[in-house]
């Protein structure tokens, strides 16, 4: 049974019997027993879910080959770079731009082209696996995938759990995610989002490196958010460190920790690298008309030195509206350094 028009509480407390009709795209093809689809490179994006009801994605998993050592194919290509070579894109409501347009690596939580096991209540690489709890409505939805890669091709498989409606509940908003990426001079402000309409910025990930070894000074810049304003010279919020908006401190003194709405999964201070996620749930930033958000350090310019980020932005938005800016393949590699890491699997 599909639920009432106009009901808010979409998913009730674990007790209450629902009254949903439950769903799940997968790769999985009966015919032929095959678990996944192929992405070869070059090819044009491909489509994997395709639906024209209105629902709601409540958990969205994949995982695929190319980033870690396969002892069943010893002659196959490995290159920890498909992790950002693989995009998703996810369309809604049938606009011809995404709302989502990501390398895999990146909207699961980690730019540096590594597979770390952490876990959160919205997204996390939970051993192999690569998850993502965010709730995501639609009228339509159409999710494809593009293998940007020179020559490996991916064999992923993927899943996504859904209910489907009669009719969204008024004030359903659509999940949106943004991806940049950048290197930047030590006083130029890292730049995470500038959004146009109406929504709720609910958190970010962000990967930094920087240029030098042993360096992360770039934590000194506090996070500074215009709300529904042009003026960009006296910011609605501003805060007192980088490292203090994810909730950490003296550049996260005892190192890597996953909580479920914050977390640093990767922090190697030799190889000035960390990768960073903050969620907001009661404390999501509202706006009627406009967000930028950019993390800006106050130093002097003798003591900052050159960085690298890589980011994702998450918010909802009262429709599906196109992303500020097209994905930039050409910087999609542009970090400093990766380090030598490797996976064993035993299928």
């Amino acid at each position: 049974m599909a639920k009432n028009k106009g009901e808010m509480n979409m998913f009730p407390a674990l007790y209450e019997i629902r009254k949903a009709t439950t769903r799940q795209f997968t790769t999985f093809d009966p015919a032929t027993k095959s678990k996944t689809v192929r992405i070869m490179p070059g090819e044009p994006p491909r489509t994997i879910v395709k639906s024209d009801k209105p629902g709601m994605i409540s958990r969205m998993w994949l995982t695929f080959p190319g980033w870690f050592w396969r002892h069943w194919d010893t002659q196959a290509e490995n290159d920890t770079s498909t992790l950002k070579k693989l995009i998703i894109r996810i369309y809604w409501d049938g606009e011809s731009e995404p709302s989502v347009e990501c390398p895999i690596g990146d909207f699961f939580g980690i730019g540096h082209c590594e597979f770390r096991h952490f876990v959160s209540r919205y997204i996390g690489m939970s051993s192999g696996g690569f998850y993502s709890y965010f709730l995501m409505p639609y009228n339509q939805v159409r999710i494809e995938l593009e293998n940007l890669h020179e020559s490996i091709p991916l064999d992923v498989f993927f899943n996504a759990n859904y209910e489907e409606y009669d009719e969204l509940p008024k004030d359903s908003g659509r999940f949106h995610c943004l991806f940049r990426t950048a290197r930047l001079g030590g006083t130029e402000p890292l730049p995470l989002v500038d959004i146009q309409g109406r929504g709720h910025y609910i958190g970010c990930c962000l990967s930094m490196q920087g240029e030098d070894l042993n360096y992360l000074s770039y934590l000194e810049a506090p996070e500074y958010m215009f709300i529904d304003t042009e003026d960009r010279e006296n910011p609605t919020i501003v805060g007192t460190g980088l490292e203090d908006y994810f909730n950490g401190g003296w550049y996260f003194r005892d190192g890597e920790f996953n909580g479920e709405l914050h977390g640093v999964p990767l922090k190697d201070t030799l190889r000035s690298m960390i990768s960073m996620y903050r969620f907001h749930e009661h404390d999501a930033i509202a706006f009627d008309k406009n967000l930028s958000i950019s993390f800006v350090n106050p130093w002097e310019a003798k003591h900052l030195k050159p960085y690298w980020y890589s980011s994702t932005a998450y918010w909802y938005q009262d429709r599906a509206a196109p992303l500020p800016e097209k994905l930039p393949v050409d910087k999609l590699m542009s970090m400093y350094r990766r380090r030598d890491t490797d996976h064993q699997s035993y299928p």
